[in-house]
């Protein structure tokens, strides 16, 4: 008796010129008996190199407005960084520091697409406890 039952699909091919160097792929939660089913996820899994991070950096950054599309343009800012997400993605990679940049953004916002609400901080304990050497023994 399955706990959790998986729908895999292929949403397109992801091409390089002719070549097909991977797929997009939709992964839906049909059963789920220890959390709520229904749930979705969809990235890219290329071939030979694994899920994209790149791609699933781009498509966060969109989400929360970091980084904007109009049309098939994105652009950060005022700057336009690329035609397609393919030539978004060549630019992250090389660009380490703008990447570093849009993934801290993205680490940062992520809780805006989970739930709407920040978690709240942590709480810190009221007060230090102090320790001296005369709290040990060497005895065991």
């Amino acid at each position: 008796y399955s706990s959790v039952r998986l729908d895999v699909r292929r949403v397109e091919s992801i091409k390089e010129g002719s070549n097909v160097i991977g797929n997009k792929t939709r992964v839906k939660v049909v059963k789920n008996k220890v959390a709520p089913p229904f749930r979705e996820a969809v990235f890219e899994i290329l071939y030979g190199k694994g899920i994209s991070k790149w791609g699933e950096l781009v498509d966060l950054a969109v989400q929360l407005d970091i980084i904007q599309k109009s049309g098939s343009w994105f652009s950060m800012g005022d700057e336009r960084i690329g035609q397609g997400a393919n030539s978004v993605k060549d630019y992250l990679i090389a660009n380490p520091d703008i990447a570093e940049k849009v993934e801290a953004e993205v680490r940062e916002n992520l809780w805006k697409l989970n739930n709407g609400a920040p978690k709240p901080p942590a709480k810190a304990a009221d007060k230090g406890v102090a320790v001296s050497a005369d709290d040990f023994s060497d005895e065991d």
